[in-house]
């Protein structure tokens, strides 16, 4: 499939106007030395106040412009890097020739959610990090060109799904509907097995739809990738806890092989005096009441009050997006406290760097000790003591140690825990025999297998929070394993 758009790149420097896709026998010149693209963005004092999507992607234009500074390595690291190995130069190549649909069709060859991992995933850290271009300019923008290509695609009405082979009289279940379950499903269903996902929540996609907020991720984006997987004869079943309302067990009964992404929605709490205080939250409840029952709307059935000064505790993604959902609430302020500097926080650079323009403060060396509240139980402050940076702990960062006689107290209404999160324990609990490690997580060998026959496991079930690429990795992985076994199985 082709789309066409007025903007076409022909031999890699010459910018021509033509509605036609471009053909020419000349080598392909890359141009390195173009500016990197970054597309259009809503005003930082106009997006903290609603909730739509920042980044706008690019235009036709920038997305030529950006194609033409990749070198297409004949070994390509960038490919090499991705956890799900999309053939990022071939697909790049297409959006050159101006064909975003077969763009889109080249990474579904290995990923079914190239929108959702256009904005997510951390490119810093796999593809755009591998790229040769950027030893001395700027790498090449990957992600935008991803999400450039899957966006034009579905809005020309072009996305297909992909093609499954002949029917198996296999059966899998796969348990969740985030990216790693996604992943799995899709992979399950491309060899021809049928495939039901469990849901626990009324809607589908996981972390993806009550984790990260609409002004990253757009829920229709969601629900267009979901769609693709449906297309291919995945069946999703809603509001279906496994581990209370059906068991692993009952699944084992009646399916050939059981695949478990249930995520990590267990949050981590720091364990100090306050916490059951009105006003103290975790991320996790935070972000599902704002994404998944959209509490940010004053008509909403249970909507958000925070006060006037709002504290989120931890330096992560998710720390990012509650800071940033907050001060879209309306308080006076909202600060960020970390017990690390700035170069340990684990979130994305350009997730802090948005949350600063958006008017969240940023505080670091900061650990909480206390939650103070009234005679009525509200919270009015929290303790903190200052930190210093001592040796590097098991993560590799340094590890923060307590400065005497620093504490001090910090005025605020609504303080938002957002350190860590682990696999709610009622699967590993309900289910004799699945072996689980530190934090619940459960144990698997390197092809994503249990402890138990036919029973398989990825995503943050099994890491207790990872990046989106990184689960959907472990889901193609495990389906790759089931693949197996069940062609084996007579």
């Amino acid at each position: 499939m082709t789309i066409t758009a007025p903007l076409r790149i022909v031999y890699g420097t010459k910018l021509k106007n033509t509605m036609e896709p471009t053909t020419t026998a000349k080598k392909y010149i890359p141009n390195p030395q173009l500016p990197r693209q970054r597309g259009s963005r809503q005003a930082p004092d106009e997006r903290a106040t609603n909730f739509n999507e920042v980044a706008q992607g690019l235009s036709a234009e920038e997305a030529a412009r950006e194609a033409t500074r990749c070198l297409n390595c004949k070994n390509p690291p960038c490919t090499a890097a991705c956890p799900v190995n999309i053939k990022i130069p071939e697909f790049i190549a297409c959006l050159r020739d101006g064909d975003a649909g077969g763009a889109v069709s080249k990474i579904m060859e290995t990923s079914l959610l190239p929108a959702i991992c256009g904005r997510v995933c951390p490119q810093e850290n796999h593809c755009e990090g591998a790229c040769v271009l950027g030893k001395k300019f700027k790498p090449v923008a990957i992600g935008l060109l991803e999400r450039y290509a899957a966006d034009t695609a579905r809005k020309a009405g072009k996305l297909k799904a992909p093609a499954t082979a002949p029917e198996t009289g296999k059966k899998a279940a796969v348990v969740g509907s985030g990216p790693s379950s996604v992943s799995a499903a899709a992979e399950l269903r491309r060899a021809g097995h049928k495939v039901t996902v469990y849901e626990a929540l009324h809607d589908f996609g996981g972390v993806l739809r009550y984790g990260i907020p609409t002004f990253r991720l757009p829920r229709e984006i969601i629900s267009q990738e979901i769609a693709n997987v449906k297309a291919m004869g995945v069946d999703f079943v809603a509001d279906v806890l496994i581990g209370s309302t059906l068991t692993i067990e009952d699944l084992l009964k009646a399916y050939d092989a059981v695949y478990i992404g249930s995520g990590a929605g267990l949050p981590t709490m720091p364990g100090i005096p306050g916490e059951n205080l009105v006003g103290v939250c975790s991320a996790n409840e935070f972000l599902t009441r704002i994404n998944l029952m959209h509490a940010y709307k004053p008509e909403a059935d249970t909507p958000l009050n925070v006060g006037k000064k709002v504290v989120v505790l931890g330096g992560g993604n998710s720390a990012m997006d509650a800071a940033r959902c907050a001060k879209r609430l309306g308080p006076e302020s909202v600060t960020l406290a970390y017990r690390r500097s700035r170069d340990e926080m684990p979130a994305r650079a350009e997730e802090v760097e948005n949350a600063e323009e958006e008017g969240v403060k940023m505080e670091f060396l900061l650990a909480p000790v206390e939650f103070i509240g009234d005679e009525k139980s509200n919270l009015k402050k929290i303790k903190f003591q200052r930190m210093a940076l001592g040796e590097p702990d098991a993560s590799g960062r340094r590890k923060p140690v307590p400065v005497a006689g620093s504490e001090f107290e910090m005025d605020c209404d609504t303080a938002i825990i957002a350190i860590g999160q682990r696999p709610n324990p009622i699967i590993q609990k309900t289910t004799g025999g699945l072996s689980t490690g530190r934090h619940g997580v459960i144990v698997v060998d390197d092809s994503g297998k249990t402890s138990l026959d036919k029973v398989y496991s990825g995503g943050d079930s099994i890491r207790g929070g990872a990046t989106v690429l990184l689960a959907m990795k472990d889901g193609k992985r495990a389906a790759a394993a089931i693949n197996k076994f069940l062609a084996e199985k007579k």
